[in-house]
């Protein structure tokens, strides 16, 4: 398995809770060179207090009323998880190479998170067909390469790229995560080892 020649694709979501056993996705982004994706997600449950303070995501609509997605405030078109998770295969599927998926915090918290989706809407099976299932987690990654106090993503920005941006906004979250990969140009022995596979492959 040789990770290297795999394109590499950047990917964040936005949550209505940190509980990876039930939150559901509001915001799904990905990027991969200048190729972007993004998508934001109907929930069917209440977003946590902490996590809309955090991400600014709120919902207008109770009990069985259609839920209104709002972020700080303002309309965004969402659409169904099932359509989101689908078109974000679909966006993965364009790619003409095997791919390693990235985000930062992937092993304890993003893949748990979008693998119980995928699985609670019959898309896995695809799902692992098109993205083979290897992922990359960047915060072990920068543990691996950094003796530093903090490895959040907003002090790994601060420190190697010394620019400001919008935290805990999935489009944002993935643009800083590409520009760090780029600039840390990790070798291929500790990609492999911050790499994994849900699926047991």
């Amino acid at each position: 398995m040789a990770m290297m020649d795999r394109v590499v694709v950047f990917f964040d979501l936005e949550t209505t809770g940190l509980d990876t056993s039930r939150c559901e996705i509001l915001q799904l982004a990905a990027i991969s060179d200048d190729r972007r994706f993004n998508v934001f997600i109907s929930p069917c449950r209440d977003i946590d207090e902490g996590a809309s303070r955090v991400n600014g995501f709120t919902t207008h609509g109770h009990g069985s009323d259609p839920r209104s997605l709002q972020l700080h405030g303002q309309p965004v078109d969402a659409v169904p998880p099932m359509r989101a998770l689908a078109d974000f295969i679909d966006f993965l599927s364009s790619f003409q190479a095997p791919l390693l998926l990235a985000a930062h915090n992937a092993r304890a918290f993003d893949v748990v998170v979008l693998t119980r989706n995928l699985q609670r809407c019959s898309l896995m099976p695809r799902f692992l067909e098109v993205s083979g299932g290897w992922f990359l987690d960047t915060l072990q990654l920068s543990r691996e390469l950094w003796s530093l106090k903090s490895h959040k993503l907003k002090d790994l920005v601060s420190h190697f790229l010394n620019m400001p941006f919008n935290a805990h906004d999935a489009q944002e979250d993935v643009r800083v995560l590409q520009e760090l990969y780029m600039k840390w140009k990790p070798n291929q022995a500790v990609v492999q080892s911050c790499t994994f596979s849900p699926a047991g492959r």
